[in-house]
């Protein structure tokens, strides 16, 4: 069963509450952890839940929530702005891609 969230305080409150404590940031080849300055390559962690978020007025207020998991075991999650995959390179963009169906 797919969860969906009104809002994207609440799928952060949620993920966090379920596990999801770190705060991922996005490179050009993968992910770094916030707090730990911790990076991660595309091929060490996973896409776990896409969750998109629409700007009612604006377009570009749009966002896109992921749950992450590494294969070091860290949970955490990533917010993005919805299509701001200008600096990243392909395989970060498949990597993401992979589970926003």
């Amino acid at each position: 069963m797919k969860v969906v969230y009104d809002t994207l305080s609440e799928g952060v409150e949620d993920l966090k509450k379920r596990g999801y404590e770190e705060d991922f940031n996005i490179l050009e080849n993968g992910i770094e952890n916030k707090s730990k300055k911790q990076l991660f390559k595309t091929d060490t962690f996973n896409v776990v839940e896409v969750h998109r978020f629409e700007g009612y007025t604006n377009p570009d207020d749009s966002s896109i929530l992921y749950a992450i998991e590494t294969i070091s075991g860290e949970k955490g999650i990533l917010v993005d702005a919805y299509g701001a995959y200008e600096s990243i390179s392909r395989e970060m963009i498949d990597k993401l891609a992979m589970h926003d169906k």
